[in-house]
């Protein structure tokens, strides 16, 4: 052999050498990288007094939100109740605007009799004719609940009669009704005009 293989085989031999140690070290490394180390959670142990508190809060939850369904339950029922109410009232009153337009044809009627004096054939006549429509009128009304309000004799009411006037009246209890101008009428028992009437007050002889 030459000095220069001898040289060559000596170089490689190094080399080799000092390779060894760098394969055992990335080995190592990877040995470790495959095994990361292990890192243990710890989970923590509530007491009895914290679970106290835990479940005090979630009652608390579950009131706050059962209350607002019952609000929600109650507003909505409250609302059926409306609603129903709206559409009986407008099924019971839609007839208010139409009846409150015929009311004055039946008081000209009415005056109409009053004025017909005599005690002619025709006159007569004329009054039988109208007492006959005035009652055709008024039964036509009462079929759709349109309730008469003639109070002569009774004791006067502020909420279905207006007082024209008031007047001293023999044999008559005072704070009743002993004429009526007009007639009123309620319809459902809602006022569509207070009767216009004349109300008997105390007299000063019986004041003395």
């Amino acid at each position: 052999m030459t000095t220069e293989q001898e040289n060559i085989t000596s170089s490689n031999e190094e080399e080799a050498t000092t390779q060894e140690p760098l394969e055992s070290e990335v080995s190592e490394d990877n040995v470790f990288s495959e095994h990361p180390e292990h890192t243990e959670i710890i989970e923590h142990e509530y007491t009895v007094d914290e679970l106290k508190q835990e479940l005090a809060i979630e009652k608390a939850k579950a009131t706050e939100h059962w209350e607002k369904v019952l609000r929600i339950q109650a507003d909505m029922d409250n609302l059926k109740k409306r609603t129903k109410k709206d559409l009986e009232d407008a099924h019971k009153f839609a007839l208010t605007n139409f009846a409150k337009e015929l009311l004055p044809v039946l008081d000209s009627l009415v005056l109409g009799l009053h004025a017909a004096n005599g005690d002619s054939d025709e006159v007569n006549k004329f009054r039988q004719g109208s007492e006959l429509t005035i009652k055709q009128f008024e039964s036509a009304l009462a079929r759709f609940n349109i309730e008469t309000i003639d109070p002569v004799g009774q004791p006067f009411n502020a909420e279905h009669h207006q007082a024209m006037a008031m007047q001293e009246v023999e044999g008559a209890a005072p704070n009743t009704v002993v004429n009526v101008f007009q007639k009123g009428y309620l319809l459902n028992g809602r006022l569509l005009r207070p009767a216009m009437v004349v109300v008997a007050k105390t007299s000063i002889d019986t004041q003395a």
